[in-house]
């Protein structure tokens, strides 16, 4: 017997033993065991209900009971999945981080932290459990943040190829894309490889049959916005897959695309609409510096904004934050005195930029919170500039930086569910 085998059998006798000394009929059944952990039949029915009510105010048909079921428990496989190895790494969200974030969200939806807990509950929704769901929406965020998003490297090479292809197509667009993707397992033989080929072709001919996008792509897709109708939203060209882009400039709004190979699997695409996007140069640009602590392991969250705050304190008497930024910060920049010259909008991520814009010259940030650590940002002047050709070398590198994490997503994601161990007690459940 293996490792494996009885790890499964412990967890097994665990929840039976549970449910057994209250007395109760063996009713809440693991459907499956996720490396240390197991995922329950009421915790899998609860997130079926909940997906089932955002499938239908999308106004998606829903897809077959069992195809929901499959589709819904191999999200939570891939939720669990990264949640445990977020906490082997060290990556946590306190509770002041998850309650800036739901301020955020309030705010977005032009609402009071108290009327939007009110809007919540009035859909259903236990307001205790929707905190947990964000705090492991930003768990997950900072993860891919660490594994993916912070080793992709644009060479400057790349980018000329790209705006020399840009030129040569003579303009540059965004499209509005729904999408299904079949996976690949990593290193796929043949055999793998025909199944999930006819997986798809069996998708393409319910689209041609007229069945509706969003319900196939619920239905059919492994991507992580299947259950949301595989809608993507409005991408600039640059950052979608070339094969992708030659194939969307003849399609025409409402066209449903063939079956595409990628390295992946394979894909289909709707496009929803196209546009020629914008050209304007003329920017607001802000003159920043900054100090960083990074969290995990050796340092919390806890730990780094005290050390910022106690910084920020010691600027505030009178020492210099250059120097402080060169002792203290753990970003890149420390050698420059924390001075990350002039950022347009869109260079930072949103948290910084957030708390960077609300700063006037000269002025100083309490502790701000990113994907990165712990930050003090301070302002030291804004203009308006015409960035011109600055402007599209930024726009080309940061659409470049998409196209790869995306993909690199994808890839670490697969890695990430081929090394876990995942074990269906029930094969009705898979």
């Amino acid at each position: 017997m293996t490792n494996k085998f009885f790890r499964f059998v412990f967890l097994f006798a665990l929840a039976f033993a549970a449910l057994s000394a209250q007395g109760a009929e063996l009713v809440n059944r693991i459907v499956a065991v996720v490396n240390d952990d197991v995922i329950t039949q009421v915790e899998l029915d609860d997130r079926i209900q909940a997906i089932s009510k955002q499938i239908v105010k999308r106004g998606i048909p829903l897809p077959p009971e069992s195809v929901l079921r499959k589709q819904v428990l191999e999200q939570m496989i891939m939720d669990k999945i990264q949640l445990q190895y977020a906490a082997e790494v060290g990556l946590k969200v306190d509770d002041e981080q998850l309650n800036k974030a739901l301020e955020r969200i309030a705010s977005d939806n032009k609402l009071s932290l108290e009327d939007f807990r009110k809007a919540v509950e009035k859909d259903g929704v236990d307001f205790g459990k929707f905190k947990e769901e964000i705090r492991d929406e930003i768990i997950k965020s900072k993860l891919r943040q660490r594994e993916v998003d912070s080793k992709v490297v644009v060479t400057d090479t790349e980018v000329n190829n790209y705006l020399k292809n840009q030129k040569q197509q003579g303009k540059s667009e965004e499209y509005n894309l729904s999408h299904i993707f079949i996976g690949l397992p990593e290193q796929a033989n043949a055999e793998q490889i025909q199944v999930q080929l006819r997986r798809a072709e069996e998708a393409l001919a319910q689209l041609r049959n007229g069945t509706d996008f969003g319900q196939v792509a619920a239905s059919f897709s492994n991507a992580p916005d299947a259950l949301q109708g595989g809608e993507i939203g409005w991408k600039p060209a640059g950052q979608l897959p070339t094969a992708f882009t030659e194939l969307l400039q003849k399609m025409n709004p409402g066209d449903i695309s063939g079956i595409l190979r990628s390295p992946n699997g394979f894909h289909i695409i709707k496009l929803n609409d196209k546009r020629e996007a914008g050209s304007q140069s003329l920017v607001t640009q802000t003159h920043v510096r900054h100090i960083l602590i990074k969290t995990g392991e050796d340092v919390s969250e806890d730990e780094a904004k005290k050390r910022l705050q106690d910084i920020l304190d010691k600027v505030k008497k009178g020492a210099d934050f250059g120097q402080e930024a060169k002792l203290h910060s753990d970003d890149p920049s420390a050698a420059n005195g924390g001075d990350i010259g002039w950022v347009s909008p869109g260079d930072t991520v949103p948290e910084f930029q957030k708390a960077m814009d609300a700063l006037q010259p000269g002025q100083i940030s309490e502790p701000v919170h990113t994907p990165f650590g712990w930050h003090l940002i301070q302002v030291l002047g804004r203009r308006s500039e015409d960035v011109g050709k600055e402007k599209q070398l930024l726009e080309a590198r940061k659409a470049l930086a998409v196209r790869k994490s995306d993909e690199a997503y994808q890839e670490w994601l697969r890695q990430l569910r081929d090394r876990a161990y995942v074990k269906y007690p029930d094969d009705s459940s898979k």
